[in-house]
C-alpha cells in the first residue's frame, strides 16, 4: 500500500492575523470543494483494495487494512446522496480521527492545505438550515469557488456506533 508523499501546499491569507487561523485540508467530491480541519486528518493514502462487508449501509464501502489496523471506509458521495463517480488517479482515502475511532473516507481528490482566518468562515445561510446545516462548520469564499467546511465528527459520529456494530459483527 502506498502512502502519498507529495509536497503539501499551504496558502496563507496575508489579511488574516496569525492568531485565530485554522488549517483546512480541502478536497473534491464531484464539482464541489469541501474541507475538514487538519487536526482530524491522520493521513491521506492512495486508493487500495477495499473489502466489502455484506449488510452494511449503502455508503459504507467496506474495510481496509492499514498497517495491521482495520479501518471502515465511507463513500462521502453516497452519504451525501450524490451520483456515484468513477475512481480516477486523483481518488484518495482520507484517514480521519472521528471521536475515538479511525475512519477512512473516499474523495475524488485532495487539493491543498489552506490556512484560513476564523473571520473568513461564514455561517451557513438560513436557506440550508433544513438541508443538514448541522453538519456544516461554515462556508469559506476562495478566489474562484466556495469551500464547504464540514464537521466530520457530526457527519460520521452519528453513524459511529451503528457502523462499528455492523462492521465488527457487534
Amino acid at each position: 500500500m502506498s502512502i502519498i508523499t507529495e509536497e503539501t501546499v499551504v496558502h496563507e491569507n496575508r489579511n488574516s492575523a496569525t492568531t485565530g487561523t485554522i488549517q483546512i485540508v480541502s478536497f473534491r467530491l464531484a464539482d464541489e470543494t469541501f474541507g475538514v480541519a487538519i487536526t482530524k486528518v491522520r493521513e491521506i493514502i492512495l486508493m487500495c483494495d477495499i473489502t466489502r462487508i455484506p449488510q452494511t449501509p449503502h455508503y459504507v464501502k467496506g474495510l481496509i487494512n492499514l498497517r495491521s489496523t482495520v479501518i471502515p471506509v465511507v463513500d462521502l458521495r453516497a452519504l451525501f446522496g450524490m451520483a456515484e463517480g468513477d475512481q480516477s488517479d486523483d481518488s484518495r482515502i482520507m484517514v480521519l480521527q472521528v471521536g475515538t475511532k479511525t475512519v477512512g473516507i473516499v474523495v475524488d481528490g485532495v487539493d491543498e492545505v489552506l490556512r484560513i482566518s476564523k473571520e473568513e468562515i461564514a455561517p451557513p445561510p438560513p436557506t440550508v438550515a433544513s438541508l443538514g446545516h448541522e453538519y456544516l462548520d461554515g462556508l469559506v469564499r476562495l478566489e474562484d469557488q466556495l469551500l464547504i467546511l464540514l464537521d466530520i465528527d457530526k457527519i460520521l459520529g452519528q453513524e459511529e456506533e451503528a457502523l462499528t456494530a455492523a462492521m465488527m459483527g457487534g
